[in-house]
Parts: structure tokens; sequence; C-alpha cells
């Protein structure tokens, strides 16, 4: 049946209205055709005129040849031209030609064969075990993905360390992490801060293990403990008490050390009892150690089994054992699963102090899990066909250490969603998904640094780790981006799970080969998804002038877009292709899947316009009753249905009718209004509910509530897609400003709050010593040590009583620059940071006394010009003649303000 395709009114028409034909012709030709046009209004006119003969040319005389395939064709066989009259030719086809064959730009084609039948996949290399909860729920594995009750799963993980962050803001970050589509939150459990003195455990306050574990139950979160011995987390010795260095020998089979073990297991199992996967509870899984590679007597394989073994015997019994897989990890088969790095965005343990090289966590591995510079050829860089690939620390930021300090944007940490995607990860794991900050130690500061023997210096107490979730959990960019991506795993995940990687035919040298384009193809059958990464952070990749994907599937060939289009510099994106949409066939999208909406009357689907990319989307005809795009130009051929010019934003809707008389309706919206977009249930619906502010939400609850927040502005704005049936209620007045069938759109003010604050110079910087180089064995710059820096200026800051009253927080903006900044109350040191050139900014809520204000003391200590430090600032420093820089120039109070929002009781 022919779909009736209805442009403007959307009412039924004949079959065929409003098609315009399509020829398939790459832009790249268009010149040549007009050309080729020209020249044969040229010949005929002069045939018809019989007085210009044609040439009984010779050989090497001009010959020209014109064809064009597709519907348009152009043929001068071997028409031989007189020169002159060739000339006169060109010369009238001219103003046919000039605009598109000035300049000509290469097309770009990339040709990827997914031709291969689906392969089933087999048994995984696991011993499997604990994996039934009470419930009958299951949790398990085999060669490819993981499962959970039985169906494939691609879940999200975010690193969340719940002893560097206090117990009392733990709900909401966990809240957040949900919202922005994370299923499991992985946390370090380190040892030192807990038992930083022997045989004295500490599981109290944001130390406490088991209050974390209930809150990710309650909230429907998986957990994975990783519980060491060794975690590094850039802490002090990697996570082991000084203590334990010094009973012996350490990560090896000593009876000593593995006593102590021994007992710290014990004392985690005590903490998670009858909160493992297998007693109903959300551990799903433990991390044994981390980047091991030792090898020799009672280390190796026979350390990690060891380790193994106690935990089990301990009660930490769970259906999923991960040890690292990077770094010439060891990994016991069966035993354990290798879980791998994706690679950082920077590398600030590196002891350069200058531009790195293009990371390699920008580029595609098809042939090893550690690195993408592994060719065909290579088997030892094989990936194991027998076991998922699994992934715990792709960075959703970097800790800046004292003398490396990289700043991180959105695109460095989302880029490597859809690369890593297309390398077939199946368990995509953030670090750090949410920062924090040290604790305090009963006797050490508890951060790594080359006094300690480690190879860096970083803050004492910050581990912000530019995070998508800060320190303070401030929502970063980065936090909606890598939302965006997320939300399509957890409707979609399930059909990604089982799909088989290719990579093209034409692969990058490496990952510093900028040159050619970087892309991948998932699949399964004749459907799959596009992956491609025009993104290297500090690096321009070109753009890509007329792409095209051209896949061999087993069914034919399919080249995506039917025309090709050009890619800009930066672009990233995941593209669908014969992706079914209940009984509808989308051929392919140049927009990329987000997320879904099902109601009784229709399912709707959200995609995202790729910034600079042209949207277009292609139907199989066969399955189509109808189709409406208001506003969007429509057109057929060869049985597919193309809708294209489609201005993204909440009015754009594609309408259509399966044949089965199912309603689908698609939404493309901009970057941006994607970003602001978030899934939510009130009233037992779902919605969208779209704002620029801070969000996050507890559906769980008996009366669901969503949370907005709103850093220096009063003003709120939001929109629900659709509408809720019932009133919403709220702790500010609402407004709603607009509404329609698709939406409603409200707006509130809080109180305006402007609060003042005391700031005042109490001393003046002294010059600063220089910068002396830590230990051989890494010879880089040092950091200060703990304590009074005698060198540093000094300013006193008082919060007036009263200054929460009406807020969610109250931000301290501290714009400076200098080498090393620290925040004080009285002698104990609340923060620091190492300056790299943007603000500073720490969250007073966990600060303040109990009247809402409080005291404190900011240092500065000089920035030296010789420091051996490396920066990425937007401009170079001004240093004054002394060659040393300390300068306070602005500190403000930003407070947040709050929406809470709630459904009409029942």
């Amino acid at each position: 049946m022919d779909a009736l395709m209805c442009p403007v009114q959307c009412q039924p028409g004949t079959a065929g209205e409003a098609l315009t034909p399509k020829f398939g012709l790459s832009p790249t030709f268009g010149g040549l055709k007009k050309l080729g046009v020209g020249i044969q209004l040229y010949l005929s006119a002069l045939v018809f005129l019989k007085g210009v003969p044609l040439c009984e040319s010779t050989p090497a005389e001009s010959v020209f040849m014109f064809s064009f395939s597709s519907s348009f064709r152009v043929n001068l066989q071997r028409v031989r031209l007189c020169p002159p009259f060739l000339w006169g030719a060109i010369a009238l086809a001219a103003p046919c030609i000039a605009a598109p064959l000035a300049p000509v730009q290469q097309a770009t084609q990339i040709r990827i064969d997914a031709s291969t039948p689906y392969s089933v996949p087999g048994t995984a290399a696991y011993d499997e075990s604990y994996g039934t909860a009470p419930s009958g729920s299951t949790l398990g594995l085999n060669s490819r993905y993981l499962t959970l009750n039985g169906q494939p799963w691609l879940p999200a993980m975010g690193e969340f360390h719940f002893s560097r962050y206090p117990r009392s803001q733990w709900e909401e970050e966990i809240l957040k992490m949900k919202a922005a589509g994370v299923d499991i939150v992985a946390t370090y459990v380190l040892w030192i801060h807990h038992e930083e003195i022997r045989g004295q455990f500490d599981w109290a306050g944001e130390r406490d293990l088991r209050a974390f574990a209930r809150l990710c139950a309650r909230h429907h979160l998986y957990m994975v403990a990783r519980i060491g011995p060794w975690d590094h987390a850039e802490a002090r010795n990697g996570g082991l008490p000084d203590w334990v260095l010094k009973q012996g020998p350490t990560r090896v089979n000593d009876p000593a050390y593995l006593a102590s073990v021994r007992i710290w297991y014990g004392q985690i199992a005590r903490q998670l009892t009858g909160l493992l996967w297998k007693d109903g509870g959300p551990v799903i899984g433990i991390q044994l150690e981390n980047e091991y590679s030792t090898r020799g007597p009672s280390a190796g394989a026979a350390h990690i089994l060891m380790l193994k073994k106690l935990a089990v015997r301990s009660g930490l019994q769970v259906p999923l054992y991960f040890v690292t897989g990077w770094d010439n990890a060891v990994i016991p088969p069966r035993a354990v699963l290798p879980i791998y790095g994706g690679g950082y965005p920077d590398a600030p343990w590196d002891r350069s102090i200058r531009k790195l090289p293009p990371q390699d966590t920008y580029a595609f591995r098809f042939y090893s899990r550690v690195s993408p510079n592994a060719r065909p050829t290579t088997r030892a860089g094989d990936p194991p066909s027998t076991v998922p690939y699994l992934t715990a620390e792709i960075g959703g930021g970097i800790e800046d250490t004292y003398h490396r300090r990289p700043v991180m944007h959105p695109g460095d940490i989302a880029a490597m969603f859809p690369i890593m995607l297309g390398s077939g990860i199946n368990l995509y794991g953030t670090y750090m998904f949410q920062g924090g900050e040290n604790p305090d130690g009963k006797i050490t500061t508890l951060q790594e640094s080359q006094q300690t023997g480690y190879p860096n210096d970083v803050p004492i107490k910050s581990y912000d780790f530019q995070a998508p979730l800060g320190e303070f959990g401030q929502e970063r960019a980065s936090f909606r981006k890598l939302k965006v991506f997320q939300d399509f795993l957890d409707d979609f995940g399930a059909d990604l799970a089982p799909m088989i990687v290719h990579p093209p035919e034409v692969l990058p040298k490496d990952s510093r080969d900028l040159t050619t384009p970087r892309a991948a193809v998932r699949s399964r059958g004749d459907s799959g998804f596009i992956f491609f990464g025009n993104y290297v952070r500090n690096y321009a990749m070109p753009p890509r002038p007329a792409t095209q994907f051209l896949i061999d599937l087993p069914g034919g060939t399919l080249a995506v877009p039917e025309r090709p289009i050009d890619l800009p510099s930066g672009a990233y994106f995941i593209w669908p292709f014969n992706f079914r949409m209940g009984s509808v066939n989308l051929r392919y999208s140049t927009a990329q899947l987000f997320t879904r909406l099902t109601s009784r009357a229709q399912t709707t689907y959200y995609f995202e316009a790729i910034p600079g990319v042209p949207v277009e989307f292609a139907f199989n005809e066969a399955n189509l009753r109808s189709i409406c795009a208001p506003g969007a130009e429509q057109s057929r051929a060869g049985g597919v249905i193309y809708v294209n010019a489609i201005d993204p934003g909440l009015q754009s809707s594609i309408d259509l009718t399966a044949a089965d008389g199912k309603a689908i309706r698609i939404v493309v919206l901009t970057a941006e209004q994607v970003e602001d977009a978030w899934k939510v249930r009130i009233d037992g619906s779902d919605h969208l509910l779209m704002t620029a502010q801070e969000f996050f939400a507890d559906p769980d609850s008996s009366r669901p509530h969503i949370w907005l927040r709103s850093n220096g502005s009063s003003h709120f704005a939001f929109t629900i897609m659709p509408p809720v049936a019932k009133p919403l209620q709220a702790n500010l007045p609402l407004t709603q400003t607009a509404t329609s069938d698709a939406e409603t759109s409200f707006a509130a003010e809080a109180p305006e709050r402007h609060i003042e604050l005391t700031c005042r110079q109490t001393k003046t910087a002294s010059q600063a010593p220089p910068v002396h180089l830590g230990p051989e064995f890494n010879s880089v710059a040092q950091a200060p040590p703990a304590g009074e820096l005698p060198s540093a200026a000094r300013w006193s800051i008082t919060i007036p009583p009263g200054s929460l009253a009406g807020l969610s927080n109250l931000f301290l903006k501290v714009q400076y620059q200098g080498d090393v900044a620290r925040f004080y109350s009285g002698s104990r040191l609340l923060t620091d940071d190492f300056y790299n050139g943007r603000p500073w900014s720490i969250g007073l809520r966990r600060f303040l006394d109990a009247s809402g204000g409080g005291s404190f003391d900011l240092s500065i200590l000089p920035l030296r010009r010789d420091a051996p430090v490396y920066f990425e600032l937007p401009a170079p420093l001004d240093f004054p003649p002394q060659g040393q820089i300390d300068a306070l120039d602005k500190i403000t109070l930003i407070p947040q303000y709050q929406l809470v929002l709630s459904a009409e009781d029942q």
C-alpha cells in the first residue's frame, strides 16, 4: 500500500501526492551535471543550425564523455569537437557551473562491511554463581553481553566515592546520577579511610558503607564495590594504610598481608550483610585489586585467586567478580572478569609539561580492548571473544596534578561515548561521575603525593576531578551531555548489546592520524547503528565534506544518507539504520536517537539534531499507511519515503500511521533541548520535563518530587511534554505561561536574596620559594607541603548568619591568579585548589555553622614565572616584574535557589 504523505494540512490525499523526484546525485557531481547540460545544449544548437561542423578528429584531439547515474543521465559518447568549438561550449556552460566548481572538495565515502551473517553469542568463559535473587530476578552474561532477567542489558555505571562526600548529601547525588541514566554506582572502599590506625575501624558518618548501599537499594540502583586492598584512586598508598606497608610485603600472598586482608574483607562483608544480590540487595559486583600486573612467586594469578577465595569465604558472594584489564593485568580465566579502562581525555600523570599528542580514547578499538593502535595482524592484542567488553574507567574528567593542570570541556568527555560504544563495550563505566574531597585523616593527609612514593601530587582535600557532578554537587555541562547517551542506553541498550562491531574499510594509521575519518558500525542482521567521531581534545579535526556511509549488509548495500552531506569538525554521534519503530522500519536518520515515551495513544521517539548536520529521515514505504510532517520536505524514490528540511524544536513532528494502524510520532529536538530534557514519571505516566535549571527527581517516594535548582537567578522556567493531567504543587507560586495539546510551560520566581560577604586581606604575599622537583623516579614539580604556607597571601572571609535561608546552597566564587589556593575554617583545611585559570567554586552549605553563617580564611600561594607546570590558559599570564603572581581578582557569593514540584495528592 502506498503511504499517504501530507506535507502541510495532514489530510489524506492521493498516494504519491507532493512527491518530488530523487536523483541520488552527490553534490560533488552537481557542477559536472550542469557542465554536461550546457555542452549538450550547445552541441544541439550547432547541429540544428547546420553551420558548424563536428570534427572528424584524430586520436590526439579531445574526447569528452559524461555519464551520470540514476534517473538523470547526460551521455555524450565519444563526441569529437574541434578545439574552437569545444571552448565555446565550455564558455556557454560556464554560468551554470561557476558556483559548484569553486572550490571542489573531495568527497568522504566511508565503506563498512557488515555483511557477515549474525553469530549468536556463546557461553561466557566465566564460572557463574550467586546470579539469582530471592525475587527470582537473574543476572548473568554470555560471551558478548550482560543479561538481566534473561534479556540483553547494556548498563551505564558511574563512580561515586561515598567516603569523599558528606553523608547528608549522598541521596541528592544518587538521585542526580539516576536522573542522568546511571544504572550502577561503583565505589572504591578505601582501606585507609576506614582503618588508618590498626584495629580502629571507622564506618560512621561519611564512611558508612552500609548506609550508602541502602540508599542505592532504595532508589533501585545497582552497586559495584571496588574493595582493593589496593585501589589507587589518587589516595595515599593507593588506599593501603601506612601500618600495612610497615608489616611486610603487600599485594602478594604473604601470610601477614593476607591475614590483614582477611580481616579487612570481613569488615566489608559485615557492612554489606543482606545487601548483596543473592539476598535481594543492590550489590551485584566486587572488584578485587586494581591495575595488578605483578608476576612471580606468590603473585600473579595465584594472588588474584587467593583474594577471590578470601572474599567468598568472608561472605562477599556476588554474581560478578572483576579485575582491571589494562596495564598488562593478571586475569585468571573463569574466576574473574576483566573490566577495562576506556582512557582519559588527558594524562596528568604524564611527566611532560607540554601539550600531549591526541589521546587514545578518541579512537575506536577494533582489535584490542586496551589500545586503538592494534592492527588486524596483531594477534597478541586481540580482544577475548569469550567474555563481554566491560569498562569501569572511561574518563568523566580528570584530577589535576600539581605539574599538569589540563582544563576539561564538555565535548572532551561526551565525545568518548560514541567511540567506546562503537568499539563494542557493553558496560559503560565513567570515572569519576561524582567528584568529592578527601575526609580528614587521623594521623596523615590522605592524598597521593610524591612524598609517599607515588609519581604525582594531587590536592590535599579536593577530588573534584572536573567530573559531571562536581565536588559540591555542581551539575556541569558534561553531566547533561552524558545524560543524552545514557538515556539512549536506557531505552535502546537491549537492542545494541547483542550487535557485532564492524570497522570501516580504511582505518586511521593510529590515534594520532587526524586525517582518516573515524567510524564504526554495530549491527545485527540488517539493522544497527553508525558511530562517528570527529572530535579530539585540543586538536582541530578536519570537516568531512560530502560524507556518505556505505554499509554492506546481508540484505545489500545501504547508503546513509541517500545524498552525501557535510559533517563539521567536532561532530560526534550515533545514527540508527533499519531500526524498528513498532512495525515501521526507519531506514536511517541523520539525527541521533535519544529516548521514547509510550502512551496508550502513541509512542513518541525523540531525536537530537547534531549541530551543523541537516536532518533527514528515510522510511520504508511498505510499512506505512500515512505520514505527516508539517513544514518539512517529503519525497519518494524506490519504495523509500524521505523527510528532510526539518527545523528542530518542540514543534517539529513527523506523525506516522503504521500499516497495522499504530500511531508513532517523531520529534526532533535541538542539542540544547535534548540536554535540557529529563524523563519524569508523574501520576503514573512518563513525561519529558525540559528546563535549563539543574534537575533531579525522586520517582520512588510515595509522592514523587522533582527538584529544580538555579544558580544566581531566582527565575525558574520549565516545560512538560505531554501535559500532566493534574495540577502540580510547588514550594513557590507557579504560573502557566503557555499550553497546547503537546506541552505546557510554567514559570516561578523565588524571593531574591542579596547576601553581602565581608572580605579583607590580612597578609600580603612574600617571595615564593623555587618549585622543587620530586624524587628521581619521576622528577616532576613537587607541590608545597601541607600546613601553613609562609609565602602565601591571606584573606579573612565572613558569611553573615541566615545566609542559607530559602536557599539550597550558597557558592563562594573565587576568581584568582596564583599557584595553590586553600580554604580554611580556623586551622582546619576544608578544601584546596591547584590554579588552572578557571574560577574556583566552593559550596558553603557543608561548611556553614548552625546559624547559616561562618568565618573562613583563604590563602593564595604566588605562582612563579619559572614554575615547571603545564597550563591550558586562554591567554598567557601577565607576570609583574618580580616574576610571580598572586591576585584575588574577585570574590562573590552565588545563591542557589530551589523549586520543588510534586503531583497533586491522589
